[in-house]
């Protein structure tokens, strides 16, 4: 039985080249999972499977919270990788990175962040809590898969806002279809959130659609 390996990739997309060319902070999140995984399994490449694993615990923040238990039962993980992802992600909170307070500043900034909902197959709509100083202070999910967009109530947005205690929000969700364009229910959903924010005093900055190669901003496109 083979299995992809890193070096099995054409050199353009080999993650361990593109570090050395364009340093760590360039890598996606699937391809610093590839790095750790070192091979994919049968019939699925290294960053496949890397991609696969982050949407499936939802980012690497999600593969932080999940056990090692839990992460092994994930075909193409085993004990062995789970433990090595559990491992280096422990190294990076202890060296203050992944949970340094990181100001988000741009909606390539945004998209960077939520990389793997690029490939999500799935509707899923969240926000991005944020301080003072433009900083994050947390990722939550609203809804995801099932919940059209459309019916997503306000109260559901700031209700994590407020435990936070965020200044502003930056609403987002993907489009499994791979087109970043709004639907009109987009549009009025988000009008309506910002019509709610004005009352609680929390400002929505934007609302970023991601695609699969491009993403939609509303405050680029001024409709927020």
């Amino acid at each position: 039985m083979s299995f992809y390996r890193v070096k099995d990739l054409p050199e353009s997309d080999r993650p361990r080249e593109k570090l050395l060319k364009l340093g760590a902070e360039n890598l996606t999140d699937a391809e610093i999972i590839a790095i750790l995984l070192r091979t994919g399994i049968k019939g699925k490449n290294v960053i496949d499977l890397a991609r696969e694993i982050l949407i499936r615990f939802g980012g690497i923040e999600g593969i932080s919270e999940a056990s090692v238990r839990e992460l092994s039962t994930f075909k193409g993980l085993g004990k062995a990788k789970a433990i090595t992802l559990k491992a280096a992600i422990e190294a990076g909170r202890r060296a203050g990175k992944l949970k340094k307070k990181r100001k988000i500043n741009s909606p390539e900034a945004v998209v960077n962040l939520l990389e793997h909902l690029r490939y999500e197959k799935v509707e899923t709509f969240g926000i991005l809590t944020l301080n003072t100083k433009g900083e994050l202070i947390n990722i939550h999910t609203v809804s995801k898969g099932g919940v059209n967009f459309a019916h997503i109530e306000p109260k559901e947005v700031f209700h994590p806002a407020v435990k936070d205690l965020a200044v502003a929000v930056i609403l987002f969700h993907n489009h499994p279809s791979g087109n970043p364009e709004p639907s009109t229910d987009d549009i009025k959903v988000t009008r309506k959130i910002v019509q709610g924010s004005e009352i609680l005093g929390i400002e929505i900055i934007d609302h970023i659609i991601i695609g699969r190669d491009s993403f939609f901003s509303f405050k680029e496109n001024h409709l927020i």
